[in-house]
């Protein structure tokens, strides 16, 4: 088989509310432009376009891989400030689907997140309700965002890796370390500080490394325009709340 070049793992579409800008036959146009074989969508948290996504690529040649960005519950030592969780209040997690039952599999976490989650919180599932809903699953630990990557960064590498190895149990075969790296800015330095850490954890437990980014538009101009939007929307809630408009 000859070898597909580089392939995007971290695409979020429009279907990534308030994230994502790129649209389903707008990203395969790309693809074809820049001769990418396949792409996956990991959208933030949903499967919404997933069936749009993967008809407008078979229609066009293009190898559909379905995938979601899930919330986990935090495991094990948590930062607060001012009593609460640092951030967005859980951590990401990558599945992308590899067989039929993967699909099934995803598809009732996804439910699971949204229909279990106490109202307040983002949709989230626990590394324990991963149990019995991981066949047909590839799993990618998320960079510095994901579990192991917070754990690391908040000089927790016991934990870190006590839950690396919960997730090589649950994805046996399927679980991919993965490194991330952005030219500059706060996640950057994150980066930087547990790439080695990470790369030692994975050579340690023979796991493989895969690097990715998240691509959430197809252009700098479109990056520039949904900020502006994102911006306005912000403050039209803000003046709303303060009852203003």
């Amino acid at each position: 088989m000859p070898d597909p070049g580089f392939i995007h793992l971290r695409v979020h579409s429009a279907y990534s509310l308030s994230e994502g800008a790129i649209k389903t036959k707008e990203l395969v146009k790309l693809c074809k432009k820049h001769g990418f074989p396949a792409v996956a969508v990991t959208d933030t948290g949903n499967l919404f376009g997933c069936l749009e996504f993967a008809m407008a690529a078979a229609d066009e040649g293009i190898q559909p891989i379905i995938g979601c960005q899930m919330w986990v519950t935090p495991y094990g030592p948590v930062k607060k400030v001012q009593g609460r969780m640092a951030g967005p209040g859980a951590d990401q997690l990558i599945l992308i689907v590899q067989t039929e039952q993967g699909y099934r599999n995803l598809m009732s976490l996804v439910s699971k997140a949204y229909l279990e989650t106490e109202p307040g919180l983002l949709p989230q599932v626990s590394v324990e309700q991963l149990e019995g809903c991981t066949d047909g699953l590839i799993c990618l630990t998320g960079g510095p965002g994901g579990g192991v990557g917070r754990l690391l960064l908040d000089g927790q590498k016991p934990h870190a890796e006590e839950l690396l190895l919960k997730l090589a149990g649950l994805f046996p075969g399927r679980l991919y370390v993965e490194l991330m790296r952005h030219v500059e800015g706060p996640i950057a330095t994150a980066e930087d500080r547990i790439e080695p850490e990470l790369i030692d954890l994975a050579y340690r437990h023979e796991l493989p490394l895969v690097a990715t980014n998240d691509a959430y538009f197809a252009t700098p101009t479109c990056s520039r325009r949904t900020t502006c939007c994102s911006a306005s929307r912000k403050a039209l809630m803000w003046c709303r709340r303060s009852g203003g408009g």
